[in-house]
C-alpha cells in the first residue's frame, strides 16, 4: 500500500503512538498531525481499515466489513468528503423476502408482515424495548437506573420473560446475529440496550430510508481509511504487531518485532478483547483485565453472489430477504446498476458456515438463494466470502458480545485512562458507538484530550 510503511526494525521518538489503523486510529493521528505532533500508527494486519476490509466479486468492489452510513452519521462522511469518496443510496425498491418457519412470502417496510398476531407481538416488543432504551447513558451504562437488572438478563431471557413469540424470538435473532454477532443468549440485556441507544434507536438502527442503512461508499469504506493513511506516510506501519507497552513518568515505550517507540503518550484503539494480545506494564488494573475478559468479539460472516444482472428487480424484488433457517439469515442488493452485474450480500451464521471448505460454503449460499429468489439464482458468475472469526489477527466483529454482568462490573475500563495509556475505538465512542461513525469521533475525542496533556511549550513550538 503506497502511504504506509511495512514493519522494519527501528527505534522512533514521536510524541503520541497510537495502536491500530482502523478509523479511530487514522482519526485520531489525523487530527494530531494537523496541530504539528509527531505520531507513528502501528498495525498488526498487513492493512489498514480494522473492521473495513474490501474484496471483489465479479469486477465489483464490495465491503467484506464495515458497509452503511446514516444521513446523521457526520464524522465519517466529512472523513470519507476529504479523501474524495462519494455514496449511494442502497437499493430498497421493492418487495422484501420472509423465509420463515418453512415459508416464503414478500413484504414491504422494515419489519415483516407476517400473521397479525406476530404483528401485534413485534409491535409489544419494540414499545418494550424503547422503554427501556430511553432512561440508558451511552456514556456510561452502568450508572443508568437499574442497570445491574438489566445486565443481570441476557438479551434471550428478557424476550423469555416477556413471552415473545417463537417468530418475534426468530425475528430478533436474526437482528441479535448482525448487530453482535451472537445469538440473544449471549449478549446482555444492558449491552442491547446501550448499542441501540448509541445507534440512534431501533428503527433507526434497522432502516435503510432515513436510517443507518440507507447509504453505502462506492469505493468502499476501507478506501477511506486507505487514502488517510496515504495522508499520513510514512507514519503509518503495516505488520507491526504490538507486544508489550511500558511506561513510567517520562512517556511510553511500545516494543514490537521490530523495535521499540517512544513517546510522551499512548491511544489503544484494539477491540476490548484484543487488548489482552498486549502485554503492560504496569499491569492493566483489575478490572480493565475483567474488561478484556468478559467482553468477547462476536463473529460474522459475509459472502457475495454475483450473477449477469439483478434479475430480482424485475420481478419487483428489493434483494432484501430475511430467513430463520440455514446459514444465510439476511440478504441485501449491491448491485452497481441496474444494468448489471447484479450482486447479492448475504449475511451468514459462522457457526454453521466456517468450518466448511469454500467450495461447499458457496454451495450452501446459493441453495439458499434459490429457496429465496427462484431458479435464476443457480446460476451465479462469481462468488465471493469472509469469515471474520477465523482472521490470523485480532479476530471476530462486528461488535464485542459482552455477556451478562459485564457491563456493570467491567464497562468503566472502555474508556479509564491506564497512566499514559488512553483508549479509543468505536466500543469507547459513546453516541454512535459500534459505527464508522462513532469510531471517527472516538479517535478525535481521544486525540483532543491527549493535547491537552502534552507539554504546553512543546505544542506551541509544534504549531508555529
Amino acid at each position: 500500500m503506497s502511504g504506509s510503511r511495512k514493519s522494519h526494525s527501528s527505534e522512533t521518538t514521536v510524541d503520541v503512538v497510537i495502536v491500530g489503523a482502523g478509523f479511530a486510529g487514522l482519526s485520531a493521528a489525523e487530527r494530531l498531525v494537523s496541530t504539528g505532533r509527531s505520531v507513528m500508527v502501528v498495525e498488526g494486519r498487513d492493512r489498514v481499515g480494522g473492521r473495513s476490509r474490501s474484496g471483489e466479486v465479479a469486477g465489483v468492489q464490495v465491503d467484506l466489513g464495515a458497509t452503511w452510513v446514516a444521513p446523521r452519521h457526520t464524522a465519517i462522511r466529512d472523513l470519507a468528503s476529504r479523501v474524495g469518496c462519494t455514496t449511494t443510496g442502497q437499493f430498497a425498491q421493492g418487495r422484501n423476502v420472509l423465509w420463515l418457519a418453512g415459508r416464503r412470502r414478500t413484504y414491504s417496510g422494515t419489519i415483516p408482515k407476517v400473521s397479525p398476531a406476530t404483528l401485534l407481538d413485534m409491535a409489544r416488543m419494540q414499545t418494550a424495548v424503547n422503554k427501556l432504551v430511553a432512561p440508558i447513558d451511552v456514556n456510561a451504562p452502568w450508572e443508568t437506573p437499574g442497570a445491574d437488572r438489566l445486565d443481570a438478563l441476557s438479551f434471550g431471557e428478557w424476550l423469555d420473560r416477556k413471552n415473545a413469540l417463537p417468530s418475534t424470538r426468530a425475528l430478533m435473532t436474526i437482528v441479535s446475529k448482525v448487530q453482535w454477532g451472537c445469538p440473544p443468549g449471549d449478549v446482555s440485556l444492558l449491552h442491547v440496550l446501550r448499542y441501540i441507544r448509541a445507534a440512534g434507536g431501533l428503527d433507526h438502527m434497522l432502516d435503510v430510508e432515513g436510517g443507518a442503512n440507507q447509504d453505502r461508499f462506492v469505493e468502499t469504506t476501507q478506501e477511506i481509511a486507505k487514502r488517510v493513511a496515504e495522508r499520513l506516510g510514512d507514519r503509518v506501519r503495516l505488520d507491526t504487531a504490538v507486544r508489550r507497552v511500558t511506561q513510567d513518568g517520562d512517556g511510553v515505550t511500545v516494543s514490537t518485532d521490530s523495535g521499540e517507540i517512544r513517546a510522551g503518550y499512548a491511544i489503544v484503539t484494539a477491540a476490548p478483547e484484543h487488548r489482552a494480545a498486549i502485554a503492560f506494564e504496569p499491569a492493566l488494573p483489575e478490572q480493565a483485565e475483567g474488561l478484556a475478559r468478559t467482553w468477547p468479539m462476536g463473529a460474522l460472516s459475509k459472502a457475495f453472489v454475483a450473477y449477469e444482472k439483478p434479475f430480482w428487480r424485475v420481478e419487483g424484488l428489493s434483494g432484501e430477504a430475511v430467513t430463520d433457517t440455514g446459514t444465510v439469515f439476511i440478504t441485501f442488493d449491491v448491485s452497481p446498476a441496474p444494468g448489471g452485474p447484479g450482486v447479492l450480500m448475504t449475511f451468514c451464521d459462522p457457526r454453521v458456515f466456517d468450518g466448511f471448505d469454500p467450495r461447499t460454503r458457496r454451495d450452501m449460499v446459493v441453495r439458499q438463494l434459490v429457496d429465496l429468489y427462484g431458479p435464476q439464482a443457480r446460476t451465479p458468475i462469481d462468488y465471493l466470502d469472509h469469515c471474520w472469526g477465523s482472521e490470523p489477527f485480532a479476530p471476530g466483529g462486528p461488535h464485542p458480545a459482552a455477556g451478562p454482568h459485564a457491563t456493570t462490573r467491567y464497562g468503566k475500563a472502555l474508556t479509564e485512562p491506564h497512566g499514559r495509556v488512553h483508549w479509543a475505538g468505536t466500543e469507547t465512542a459513546g453516541e454512535w458507538a459500534g459505527t464508522m461513525n462513532g469510531a471517527v469521533l472516538a479517535g478525535q475525542r481521544t486525540a483532543e484530550r491527549i493535547l491537552t496533556l502534552l507539554p504546553r511549550a512543546v505544542r506551541e513550538g509544534a504549531s508555529r
